[in-house]
């Protein structure tokens, strides 16, 4: 979507909420294109305690143990401007930020 502002929807991880201190979801206003980076820019500018601990603040590339889903697709690997789907960007569905695990 562009020109107004669109509320998305940010699912976060326990330990990035905690750190953010909210519960549950957060609502971002996002103006123009919906995409992984406006949406991130959004959040951090809101939460800037949560800069760098998501993507690097130096390169903007996704942190190794972060994983990115919307409509039940893993947008993990998509290039950080494409738009996100149009539920998302429609509050209809939430913008997943999952922390990955990793080991045996």
């Amino acid at each position: 979507m562009t020109g107004c502002a669109d509320v998305v929807r940010v699912a976060l991880p326990a330990h990035l909420r905690t750190l953010a201190r909210v519960h549950g979801e957060v609502e971002l206003q996002v103006t123009g294109r919906v995409t992984q980076c406006s949406v991130l820019d959004a959040l951090e500018a809101r939460f800037p305690m949560l800069c760098g601990t998501i993507r690097d603040q130096q390169t903007g590339k996704r942190r190794a143990f972060i994983r990115f889903f919307a409509c039940e697709q893993d947008l993990s690997h998509e290039r950080p401007d494409a738009p996100l789907p149009e539920a998302v960007a429609a509050g209809a569905e939430p913008y997943l930020i999952v922390g990955a695990m990793a080991g045996g």
